[in-house]
């Protein structure tokens, strides 16, 4: 168990929200961080969020995705997923800075910084209870679900 504090934001969100971490207070909260919107790994880690959201409500826990993609691109990959859960948009990157999300990663033989897929598990006062980077995204979410509900 980390006593860390999670990094607090407030960044837009689907759904015309604003999502500020600190207004969460109370509540579980899981954060996940993803590349890219209608991509392969990131549409199959949303789905199985999005498939396992009753059971994390259940375990009073919010879920809410995060990339750098725009709220145009958020809201449609959100309506093409019929997802329960709202997506932040990160674009300035203020909340994967804060989480050191950030890494150069190899793609097609080049170095590019990108979003390193990760998942935070934010407890109710506030505190990162668990941490997953460079997660593979088979299984993730009922991973992720099972920790929550053992909180």
């Amino acid at each position: 168990m980390s006593t860390a504090l999670a990094p607090d934001f407030s960044l837009p969100a689907t759904a015309g929200q604003t999502v500020a971490l600190s207004a969460l207070r109370g509540r579980k909260v899981v954060l996940y961080f993803y590349p890219k919107d209608n991509t392969p790994g990131c549409t199959n880690e949303t789905k199985d969020f999005g498939a396992h959201h009753a059971a994390f409500a259940a375990a009073g826990c919010e879920v809410f995705g995060i990339s750098r993609d725009g709220l145009k691109s958020h809201e449609n990959f959100k309506a093409k997923l019929e997802l329960p859960f709202e997506l932040i948009s990160d674009p300035d990157e203020v909340a994967c800075e804060a989480y050191g999300v950030m890494k150069m990663k190899n793609m097609y033989g080049k170095q590019v910084r990108g979003v390193e897929r990760s998942t935070f598990v934010i407890d109710t006062e506030g505190r990162i209870a668990r941490e997953w980077r460079g997660v593979k995204v088979p299984g993730h979410a009922e991973e992720v679900l099972a920790f929550v509900q053992s909180l």
